[in-house]
């Protein structure tokens, strides 16, 4: 393996572009074993009128299209905000190697918090995880976000 480059700045433009579409600003990007982004989204359930159009899922959907497989085997995910439980369970089944994520999601995540998706024994495939990459940037994009609605 090469030298350890981050997506996580790509992520970040997702999640704006979904902030942009008036979407809760999360972005998420698949990256092959070697070093290639194979897909990228940001949430889309208002627009798509889909409670499973998360980041996650629609990035894991492209790459497993474009691999012509439902397992992405050796990819990693680099996705702004802890996935929630629905989110870790399709992680877990497309076998994804490592997932790099922003901030902390206590109210709806499903790694450390919650569900805790990837520590029961029901789940086949554990990821490597690695928390707090682009958290603070993360954080700030949905604080803001949620801030404007409430004002």
């Amino acid at each position: 393996m090469g030298e350890f480059r981050s997506h996580m700045d790509t992520a970040l433009d997702e999640a704006c572009a979904a902030a942009r579409r008036g979407e809760v600003p999360v972005g998420a990007v698949v990256v092959s074993p070697d070093g290639r982004v194979v897909a990228q989204a940001g949430n889309r359930t208002r627009e798509m009128n889909d409670p499973t159009a998360h980041a996650e899922i629609l990035a894991l959907r492209a790459a497993c299209a474009a691999a012509g497989s439902e397992r992405l085997i050796g990819h990693d995910l680099y996705v702004t905000l802890e996935p929630c439980p629905m989110c870790a369970a399709a992680i877990a089944a497309a076998r994804i190697e490592r997932l790099y994520y922003g901030a902390d999601d206590p109210k709806s995540g499903g790694v450390a918090h919650g569900a805790r998706v990837f520590s029961h024994p029901q789940c086949h495939h554990v990821p490597d995880v690695y928390d707090g990459i682009g958290a603070e940037a993360a954080a700030a994009l949905l604080r803001d976000f949620f801030a404007e609605r409430r004002d």
